[in-house]
């Protein structure tokens, strides 16, 4: 089970090759849960006619909706191979290092098939393995 005391690091959103993306500020850790997503849980109805691409299914009952002012989480932009990932934890998001990340590094994470083929496929994947 990942560590989820939350060891707050210095992060920053800033212009990226896809428009906004978060980045590192300080060297992280492997294993360190640094960051949590948040946002409005939304109700059944608004799960399946929002419009937000910031959506979040923790489980069947709760999705929540990252587009909340002050998530920068939401700023963390589709890799093929990604540097971190989202873990759950008591109706929680957490963002969790699976590698050491550098001072400067972009932070990234797979959101998986379904967010890869409505959002990514379309116009291509831009992450830095594919555009090599």
């Amino acid at each position: 089970m990942p560590k989820f005391l939350i060891k707050k690091h210095n992060v920053k959103v800033k212009k990226c090759r896809t428009g906004r993306g978060l980045f590192a500020a300080e060297n992280i850790k492997k294993g360190i849960c640094f960051l949590e997503y948040f946002g409005r849980e939304l109700t059944e109805d608004e799960k399946y006619t929002s419009e937000s691409s910031y959506l979040f299914e923790v489980n069947d009952r709760i999705t929540i909706d990252g587009w909340a002012k002050g998530n920068i989480a939401k700023y963390i932009n589709y890799a093929c191979n990604p540097n971190a990932e989202f873990d759950t934890y008591k109706n929680k998001i957490y963002v969790l290092a699976l590698r050491d990340i550098t001072k400067g590094e972009e932070i990234t994470i797979n959101y998986g098939d379904e967010y890869f083929d409505e959002y990514i496929k379309p116009n291509g994947c831009l992450c830095l393995d594919c555009v090599k």
